[in-house]
């Protein structure tokens, strides 16, 4: 059985490449629309089987992934323009926020799937700090306009949970997801 990651995210794929070097991937078009009264982990754990099941690869298992930035129990996608990232990024500053990264795995009919929640805590940003930021190309396609890989790390003062499910993909939960399909991974 192949592996199809779901994704176009090259954060994604370099994750999923130190669970196995051996998969294809396939960018599904999905909207990705918050419904109206739709809770945050329902959000992410929805698009994620969305994601999953857009992909036609009869057979082979498919992995899709979907990560929110949350605040308030507000969804914090990813920002449009300048100014909704400034207030993302203030909404942020300070204080601790939730990520959640929902995946999806898929095998013909048969679809598993979790979330995991970590919790990042950032340090208080100035308004300098933030327009600095933004003068990056980093925060533009992240969800609460920052990359904790990249130049968004240097906010943050603690995280408690999953670095890996922050950047993406949680390592330790998909892989004991791939077993439950039967592919074992060489570590």
């Amino acid at each position: 059985m192949g592996i199809v990651l779901a994704s176009g995210s090259p954060r994604r794929r370099s994750l999923l490449e130190l669970l196995s070097p051996d998969f294809s991937c396939m960018r599904p078009d999905v909207d990705e629309s918050l419904r109206i009264g739709e809770n945050p982990r329902d959000y992410v754990s929805r698009l994620a089987i969305t994601k999953a099941s857009a992909i036609d690869a009869p057979g082979e298992l498919i992995l899709g992934a979907d990560t929110t930035v949350t605040v308030d129990n507000k969804v914090l996608g990813k920002p449009e323009d300048r100014k909704e990232a400034t207030r993302m990024l203030s909404m942020l500053s300070g204080r601790s926020h939730e990520v959640l990264t929902g995946v999806a795995a898929r095998c013909d009919d048969v679809v598993e799937s979790f979330v995991v929640s970590t919790s990042v805590t950032f340090a208080t940003l100035s308004p300098g700090d933030i327009s600095r930021y933004l003068d990056t190309e980093e925060p533009w396609d992240k969800a609460g306009a920052y990359a904790i890989q990249g130049r968004g790390g240097v906010f943050v003062l603690r995280i408690e949970g999953s670095y890996s499910s922050v950047v993406g993909l949680p390592l330790v939960e998909t892989k004991a997801l791939m077993a439950d399909f039967g592919i074992g991974l060489e570590q």
